[in-house]
């Protein structure tokens, strides 16, 4: 069977599933592919934390501009949507000064947060270990449930007129995705996002898998009230040659803890590795010293597509004049989703989108 829309989608994760509601409202006849179940994959297996991060000023930009979506969907109780606020922790001197610097680079955009000193830090959060040297409050970052979300943008996607088709995709590219049962989709305009899958579909990509591990603890209400990141989190974010384990924990509504976080490369197998998963509650207990009293009830993997410089790729392949990327948002797949739709819907419109998307696109060099 062959059928013929306008777009076809390929990967129903919560990017995939972002682009087709956004490109639904534009009057588009979709179908939105996906193998599995929806947001089965990188999307299930994340922590669902919608943060704005600012390793470089096209991150900073994505990621807030996301944020705002965030806070413009109104999503259902179940997605446990809450404004819950990061705590980035500084251990010593030399990280307080990165503290600082954020604050600053965050103030001049407008985005609210606020510096702790010791003491202050001890009051708002006192189970963590005494003698960190302070943190910074970034109060608009948002935790939500980043499965239930999906279904919710898929809901809405249904409503709207978008075919969703449960089929394994072989192929994509030149107007058409061939589907394992023999059936074809064909259409102007093919979207990967396809998540660890889209150099499968799209060979050439500059992209890796990185694999992490997260656990959950029994239910232990009022330990924590922010979601806790030490800032040594985003040093590991950006090693590539060896395993990095790093303190990240989210207190979730019913009062477990939510664990991370871990980066591997080069690891194909989907496995919890006990090692990398003891380092990580090790390096977790370093900071929140009553995790060790709290039983692990479940902890769990899965695999984030990453580009080099840290940023995704969206918008045309110059390998192919029918496809567009919408993947390789590695660990802030949750937070960009809206904002990669938009931009794609965008320039499948022909409009200007609400920031650059010149930083994101796959034909960018990456020296650096």
């Amino acid at each position: 069977m062959t059928d013929s829309f306008d777009a076809v989608i390929v990967g129903g994760g919560i990017v995939g599933v972002a682009c087709a509601l956004a490109l639904s409202q534009r009057g588009l006849r979709l179908a939105l592919v996906e193998r599995a179940e929806i947001g089965g994959a990188a999307t299930a297996a994340a922590m669902g934390h919608i943060v704005v991060l600012d390793h470089s000023p096209a991150q900073l930009a994505l990621t807030r501009y996301s944020q705002s979506l965030w806070r413009q969907l109104a999503l259902p109780p179940a997605a446990e949507y809450t404004a819950r606020g990061t705590l980035w922790v500084a251990a010593d001197d030399e990280e307080m000064q990165e503290i600082c610097r954020k604050h600053g680079v965050y103030q001049q955009h407008g985005i609210p947060c606020e510096v702790l000193d010791a003491a202050a830090l001890a009051r708002v959060e006192p189970a963590l270990r005494r003698g960190l040297a302070g943190g910074l409050v970034v109060n608009e970052d948002a935790v939500l449930s980043p499965r239930i979300a999906a279904v919710f943008l898929l809901q809405q996607a249904l409503a709207a007129g978008v075919t969703l088709v449960q089929e394994k995709v072989e192929a994509m590219g030149s107007g058409r995705v061939s589907l394992a049962n023999g059936d074809e989709l064909r259409a102007s305009i093919l979207i990967n996002a396809a998540g660890e899958w889209a150099s499968d579909l799209t060979p050439g990509l500059p992209v890796a898998k990185r694999k992490g591990h997260l656990a959950i603890t029994e239910t232990w209400p009022g330990v924590l009230r922010y979601q806790i990141v030490e800032l040594g989190y985003l040093k590991s974010a950006h090693v590539t040659t060896t395993d990095t384990v790093a303190f990240n924990v989210q207190p979730k509504a019913n009062g477990q803890l939510l664990i991370g976080s871990s980066r591997q490369y080069g690891i194909e197998g989907r496995e919890v590795d006990d090692h990398i998963l003891a380092r990580m509650l090790q390096r977790a207990a370093e900071y929140l010293p009553v995790l060790p009293s709290l039983s692990i009830e479940r902890s769990w993997t899965g695999f984030r597509s990453a580009t080099p410089d840290k940023l995704p790729l969206i918008g045309p392949w110059a390998g192919d004049s029918t496809v567009l990327l919408a993947t390789g948002h590695e660990g802030l797949g949750i937070t960009t989703s809206l904002a990669t739709a938009q931009l794609l819907a965008d320039v499948i419109a022909g409009r200007k989108p609400a920031i650059p998307i010149e930083p994101y696109s796959p034909s960018r060099g990456f020296d650096a």
